[in-house]
């Protein structure tokens, strides 16, 4: 049997593999990170089954949507062959606002379901949770003016990236996991469920 410092290096690869080979376009090595069958993506743009989500991803990348991901610190708890995995982490996305082109940059954590399924750790479900983010123009010197009543459709920790993805002809969902709230609380809670064995793939890779 794996040891424990086994399985939390294992797990770590995984999420880093998903973030190094998703930001490349290498789709094919991508596709392996996710749970085979169960595999749920959840995003500010995309909510559904991890083949369709690498689809319009690629489809994305192959018109110039630039998103990008930078991965920081990382938690791993594992019981048996479930896992909850959080990785600190930063979204950032380069796009035209109303004619100036901006960057924006979200600060979160990656929240990720795992089991382990033919004796490899696959991610069931990943959740972003969005802590903050700010815009700023690619040039300092342009001037930006936002529309205070789209900004404020948004939850706090991820508006600015929903402004510019709204911008961009992405519909966005509202009521995502933030730093505190009861979004968030529900995750936790579904997390713990998951590592106690009493939720099913099905149940948690639909949130």
């Amino acid at each position: 049997m794996p040891t424990s410092l086994e399985d939390r290096l294992e797990l770590r690869e995984l999420v880093d593999n998903w973030v190094v080979w998703r930001d490349a376009g290498d789709w094919d090595r991508f596709a392996t990170v996710w749970h085979p069958i169960q595999g749920w993506m959840t995003a500010t743009w995309f909510q559904g089954p991890a083949a369709e989500f690498i689809a319009v991803s690629r489809e994305g990348f192959d018109r110039g949507v630039n998103i990008l991901h930078f991965l920081g610190g990382h938690s791993a708890d594992v019981d048996g062959d479930r896992a909850v995995v959080q990785t600190k982490m930063t979204i950032s996305q380069r796009a035209s606002v109303d004619g100036v082109e901006a960057d924006v940059v979200c600060t979160g954590r990656f929240y990720d379901f795992c089991c382990r399924h033919e004796g490899a750790w696959k991610i069931v479900r990943r959740q972003p949770i969005y802590e903050k983010d700010r815009l700023d123009p690619v040039d300092p010197s342009a001037r930006l003016e936002l529309d205070t009543g789209l900004l404020n459709r948004f939850p706090s920790g991820y508006r600015h990236l929903a402004y510019l993805q709204t911008k961009a002809g992405f519909t966005v969902k509202t009521g995502l996991p933030g730093l505190t709230g009861e979004a968030v609380r529900r995750l936790y809670d579904e997390g713990a469920k998951w590592l106690a064995g009493s939720a099913t793939a099905g149940e948690v890779s639909k949130g």
